[in-house]
C-alpha cells in the first residue's frame, strides 16, 4: 500500500498494522517480510530510549512496545519498522533498546544477570545475549548488549554502575579488565 493510497503514514496507522500481526504474543516474523520502503516518515529513537515521530515524543508506552516488536536491522546499516506491506526507516541515535532493569541471581559459575528493556523484553546475559563496552568519540564508555535479531540495547547508566559493582578483575583477550560473569560467560566492562 503506498502512502498516497492510505493517506499519510502516522503512528496510529502503523500501530493498527502491528496489532494485527502480533495477536498471539509471539514476535512477528519481520525477517521474512520484504515490503517496499515508505519514504519521508520522520521517526527516531533517541539515545535515552525515547521514540519520536516528527520531533514529538511518542507518549503511549503501548505504542512504543508494539513498534519495538517490528524493528529490524538490515544489511544496509539501517533500522526499520516492518509490516508485511510497508517498511519505514527509523533513525537510531545509539541503540534501539534501552536496558533499564537488572537482576542478579546465583554466584560464581552459576551467576546469571537478567536484563530488561524499557519496552518490557527480558533476557539473561550469556552466549546469545553478549555484553560489551565500546567508547564514544570522547572516550566515554558505551555499554551495550545484544537483545535479539541483530538489535542491541544501551545499558542505562544505573544498570552499568550496578554491573561495575559486580565486576571482578580478569584477563580477557590479553588485557586486564573489569569483568562480570553470567550464563557461564565472562564479559568485559572496560579496562582496569
Amino acid at each position: 500500500m503506498s502512502k498516497d493510497e492510505a493517506g499519510p503514514v502516522t503512528p496510529a496507522h502503523l500501530l493498527s498494522r502491528v496489532q494485527r500481526q502480533g495477536q498471539d504474543g509471539a514476535l512477528p516474523p519481520v525477517h521474512l517480510w520484504n515490503p517496499p520502503l515508505c519514504e519521508n516518515v520522520d521517526m527516531r529513537i533517541a539515545r535515552d530510549g525515547t521514540w519520536y515521530y516528527l520531533d514529538s515524543p511518542i507518549g503511549r508506552s503501548q505504542m512504543v512496545r508494539l513498534f519495538s516488536r517490528v524493528l529490524r536491522y538490515d544489511d544496509d546499516g539501517c533500522h526499520y519498522l516492518v509490516t508485511p506491506v510497508e517498511k519505514i526507516r527509523i533513525k537510531v541515535e545509539c541503540a534501539p533498546f534501552l536496558i533499564t532493569q537488572m537482576q542478579c541471581s546465583g554466584s560464581g559459575d552459576g551467576q546469571v544477570i537478567e536484563l530488561e528493556t524499557s519496552t518490557g523484553e527480558a533476557f539473561s546475559c550469556g552466549a546469545e545475549h553478549r555484553l560489551w563496552v565500546e567508547c564514544d568519540a570522547g572516550g566515554d564508555p558505551v555499554p551495550l548488549v545484544h537483545v535479539r535479531s541483530r538489535l542491541n540495547g544501551l545499558l542505562h547508566r544505573n544498570v552499568y554502575y550496578r554491573l561495575i559493582e559486580l565486576g571482578r578483575p580478569r584477563r580477557i583477550d590479553g588485557e586486564q579488565v573489569l569483568a562480570v560473569r553470567s550464563g557461564g560467560e565472562w564479559f568485559s566492562l572496560g579496562r582496569m
